[in-house]
């Protein structure tokens, strides 16, 4: 400053270099964001090609670390520019947040031929609003210690409401534990225990500590009685609930109802649970559609939320297969829960017979409830579904036109005698089971169904014989079933459609 107390020129060069440097620092900042968005772009559409489990782990572990190190970046050129760039605080799905972690630490864990395994509690809020880069960092660096010092047996992340009042994150490991004479500082900087082969700093408890406080957070450690350490990260939940999470319209009163939930994420099955416990209902979850297809088989349900992808059976075949069935599930209200939303995805899905569709991610509980409200408001009063046509009947006439009136009656005879012979079939080779006989006759069932415009039971056939190649007996006799009380069907239509040429031709 000079006499009169103006800038010297000394300090205007210094404020200038200051402003050269925080401009080079945002052109950076923005290269940066778009090199990490195409390598993110990149492995998104790697993701949608054929790969193996294995493969697809490994691609879903560097997209969770990629768009860590995305959020890493804005926090780093926010300190070094002094500029907010983003919101502090933004709302994260918990269930989210988890499937990222997993997919990003399994493989780490497995490296080391670690089990590594994520549990949310049904009662942890569907989203909250705080800093999620200051949560992901304590919650990297609780994994990354435990990883580090556990040699065998597994890791687990467990999240938890605490007396109703605390979101308690918790990593338990098998590792050695906590020495006594170090407990009483861990949390300095550079403190770390001496154990052979393990290199470190010391800096990832007291990173720790520094971000639960700025989550306006605690962190504690403690030695479990069975065998290594425990680290918990308890957030007060007053001020996490988000404005979004507000509910303006009333939900579906479903207080007497017993639903199923079909979806082979155990997150989103703690997910759904949560949200339709808010709506009063009482929840059983299945992994797949086999299971799905066997509790529905076996129980009573009111609704299903069935996921469209899922192993052994999927979504549409699920819910093709319960359609097909003419048992007491045949007509229940089905919601599908898609992270597809294109139109023909959808055509698709309702065409299977699906009451209302909702997408992936679920964010708020509202889209579920409006989509369960209008799969109710499709059935009556008592639950009812118009059962889906037996044949496609311009199809099946069709084929008698083109036969003519004489033969037409043969056509008809020799139906009812094909499908009555591959029913016994099935029966038989369903009841062994003989799975060279489920494919052999499935695959006449499928020529035979697919002449005469039986689609439903085409599709069946088709997931019978699938069934019976990958030698799924469960499966097998679940599909089986609805197989055959679809033949029934059909046999009947045919016998009635035969007894009018018969009362024609008299």
């Amino acid at each position: 400053m000079n006499e009169i107390g103006l800038p010297s020129d000394g300090a205007r060069r210094d404020a200038s270099d200051n402003k050269a440097q925080i401009a080079r620092i945002m052109l950076l900042g923005h290269d940066l964001r778009a090199a990490v968005s195409d390598i993110l772009g990149g492995l998104h559409l790697l993701a949608d090609e054929d790969l193996s489990p294995g493969m697809r782990l490994q691609f879903e572990r560097m997209r969770a670390a990629g768009e860590d190190m995305a959020r890493l970046i804005e926090e780093g050129f926010e300190i070094v520019t002094d500029q907010a760039v983003g919101p502090l605080r933004q709302t994260v799905q918990l269930a989210r947040l988890l499937y990222d972690l997993e997919m990003r630490w399994t493989g780490r864990a497995q490296e080391k031929g670690l089990g590594f395994h994520v549990a949310m509690a049904p009662d942890v809020p569907v989203l909250v609003r705080l800093d999620r880069i200051a949560l992901e960092r304590v919650l990297s660096n609780m994994l990354s210690n435990a990883v580090k010092y556990t040699d065998q047996g597994a890791v687990r992340l467990a999240l938890t409401v605490e007396a109703e009042t605390r979101l308690l994150f918790s990593v338990l490991d098998d590792g050695p534990g906590f020495d006594p004479d170090l407990r009483g500082r861990l949390f300095r900087q550079g403190a770390r225990g001496e154990v052979p082969g393990k290199a470190g700093n010391g800096l990832g408890l007291f990173i720790s500590r520094d971000m639960a406080r700025r989550l306006e957070g605690r962190i504690e450690v403690s030695n479990r009685a069975e065998g290594g350490a425990c680290v918990a990260l308890s957030l007060p939940l007053a001020g996490l609930m988000p404005p979004e999470m507000a509910i303006d319209t009333p939900l579906p009163d479903l207080s007497r109802m017993r639903v199923l939930v079909a979806e082979d994420s155990a997150l989103n099955q703690a997910v759904l649970g949560h949200m339709l416990s808010a709506m009063g209902a009482h929840c059983d979850s299945a992994a797949d559609g086999v299971e799905a297809l066997e509790m529905l088989d076996n129980g009573s349900y009111d609704l299903a939320v069935i996921d469209a992808e899922m192993p052994r059976l999927s979504g549409l075949d699920l819910i093709r297969t319960l359609r097909a069935s003419g048992g007491r599930h045949s007509a229940i209200p089905v919601v599908v829960c898609t992270a597809y939303v294109l139109r023909a995805n959808r055509e698709a899905i309702v065409a299977a017979g699906a009451d209302a569709i909702v997408s992936k991610p679920m964010t708020a509980i509202e889209p579920l409830a409006e989509a369960i409200t209008q799969a109710l408001e499709r059935h009556d009063g008592e639950g009812h579904r118009p059962c889906p046509p037996i044949v496609d009947e311009a199809v099946f006439e069709a084929l008698l036109g083109i036969a003519g009136a004489e033969a037409a009656q043969e056509l008809l005879s020799q139906l009812i005698s094909d499908l009555s012979r591959v029913e016994r079939g099935l029966v038989a080779g369903l009841s062994a089971p003989n799975l060279a006989v489920v494919r052999s006759d499935s695959h006449v069932l499928l020529s035979v169904a697919g002449a005469v415009g039986a689609v439903r039971l085409q599709e069946l056939a088709e997931e019978l014989c699938a069934a019976a190649r990958r030698e799924d007996t469960v499966a097998m006799q679940l599909i089986g079933r609805a197989v055959l009380t679809q033949i029934d069907r059909l046999i009947a239509y045919a016998g009635r459609r035969q007894r009018q040429f018969e009362k024609v031709g008299a």
